[in-house]
């Protein structure tokens, strides 16, 4: 027998059979949505150059257009997961498919940067409600026991589509770089995997969890009985319906709960981690990364393929912090990935600064970038979302992570929008050492903040920051 979350009854085994071919066929198709937050947060990276010859952009503009598809995700991510609630998972992953391509097509035609900035805000709608329905949909179709491994998939699918458009963007400038608007190419791109998404999910079943909350009992043990095994998809009915139960629950305590001293400190612990997160100044990276190699002394041609560096470097940092992640105790790797990242900005700036102009500074850079990217990816990124996963208490999780989501997405927002005029009024060096700053801020918060989570069951996590916060 296995035991799903802390509370839940005994289960029978989840055994393999047909029915987990159709578990990872939903989990492929779902995940069509992560790949598609990576590709279009991605692909601008590589476009900008040519979309500055084109459009006329200024650094202020390039900023604006980059960022508004941030600014339309934190609106996705709140507007998604009501419309999640109220409609379905699989209902707003199709309308999702619908919009990642409205805004595809709309971003391809736009004959200036006005409408680009507004079709790029609709791609965000997009993203931000993949990032908030996505996950959830994976989590309520996946057994207990291999929902964590189910979920990060989609983590894995998210740096898979930048390091996607970053390969795509240096084989579409390689060949065609020469030709006008061949940053409309790079962004059409995305319109094949917003095919693929809304056609998969036509075949794809709902959300048993969400259907058990609408009183479909009978749908939902038709939708458990494709995924599990027949003893074990009868046996889960019962869990489903008490976890849809709790959800509810969860629900109805809404925002009175903000007048309780300890979970308000909790709430400025998981937006504080949001914040510092994109505060590594990730996204300037996988946003700006083909500028800044430009800036350091790379042509045009070649910064856009030693970018792909970074997305490879992006995944396979990723993919060494799933495999430890359960092995070190949170805080310690959080730690750790702040200090490593707080180095590798120290290191940038002082070499953007001191080091002869050539190409022995260009890469210098790209190598140091490189290895921030991949110690980022590594830690900082899928550890701030494992621990908001795990601190709030249920009765306010939706809650506290839609707040925490939200202060993610507009610090996100706020490094897109005023890096590129920040390089160009300071400089790369200075610049490096204002993220050399925050990160130090990020040290003493962890340091003093944040609780250790790992090993400790929801319940004993409750009783222990009761204790500590009230």
């Amino acid at each position: 027998m296995t035991t799903g979350n802390a509370g839940s009854p005994d289960l029978p085994r989840d055994i393999r059979g047909p029915h987990s071919r159709r578990l990872g066929l939903i989990t492929v198709v779902a995940t069509f949505g992560g790949l598609l937050f990576g590709y279009d947060t991605g692909v601008i990276n590589g476009a900008l150059e040519p979309l500055r010859a084109d459009l006329g952009l200024t650094s202020s503009t390039e900023g604006l257009v980059v960022s508004m598809l941030i600014f339309g995700a934190a609106l996705g991510a709140v507007v998604g997961g009501v419309l999640s609630d109220r409609y379905g998972r699989r209902h707003n992953i199709l309308l999702l498919a619908v919009v990642f391509s409205i805004g595809t097509v709309g971003c391809v035609l736009s004959p200036g940067w006005e409408a680009l900035a507004a079709f790029r805000f609709v791609l965000g709608l997009a993203v931000g409600g993949a990032s908030a329905t996505v996950p959830v949909y994976l989590a309520e179709t996946a057994p207990v026991e291999r929902r964590g491994g189910i979920v990060t998939r989609n983590e894995v699918m998210i740096v898979s589509g930048q390091f996607a458009a970053f390969v795509v963007n240096a084989v579409i400038f390689t060949v065609w770089g020469d030709e006008s608007g061949v940053w409309r190419f790079m962004l059409l791109v995305a319109l094949l995997p917003a095919i693929a998404l809304f056609a998969g999910m036509l075949r794809m079943p709902e959300s048993p969890r969400w259907l058990m909350a609408q009183g479909r009992e009978a749908e939902a043990l038709a939708v458990l009985e494709q995924v599990r095994s027949p003893e074990r998809a009868r046996a889960e009915v019962d869990e489903v319906r008490r976890l849809a139960e709790e959800e509810q629950l969860s629900t109805a305590a809404g925002a009175t709960e903000l007048s309780v001293r300890w979970i308000r400190r909790l709430i400025w612990i998981g937006a504080g981690l949001g914040v510092f997160q994109q505060f590594t100044g990730i996204n300037s990276i996988m946003y700006y990364g083909t500028q800044l190699l430009g800036d350091v002394g790379f042509s045009a041609g070649a910064a856009i393929i030693a970018n792909t560096l970074n997305g490879l470097f992006s995944v396979l940092g990723i993919t060494a912090g799933i495999l430890l992640i359960n092995k070190i105790d949170r805080r310690t790797m959080l730690l750790g990935g702040f200090a490593l990242t707080t180095t590798f900005h120290l290191l940038v700036g002082l070499s953007a600064l001191l080091l002869p102009d050539g190409t022995a500074k260009a890469y210098v850079i790209l190598v140091l970038v490189v290895l921030f990217v991949f110690c980022m990816q590594g830690t900082i990124g899928p550890l701030v979302w494992l621990i908001l996963s795990e601190i709030f208490p249920l009765r306010i999780r939706s809650l506290a992570i839609g707040i925490s989501v939200l202060a993610l997405w507009l610090a996100n927002a706020l490094v897109a929008l005023v890096f590129p005029p920040v390089v160009e009024a300071i400089g790369i060096a200075s610049t490096f050492f204002v993220f050399v700053a925050l990160g130090l801020a990020a040290l003493l918060f962890v340091h003093r903040a944040v609780p250790e989570t790992r090993g400790r069951s929801l319940e004993q996590l409750e009783e222990q920051f009761r204790r500590q916060y009230t």
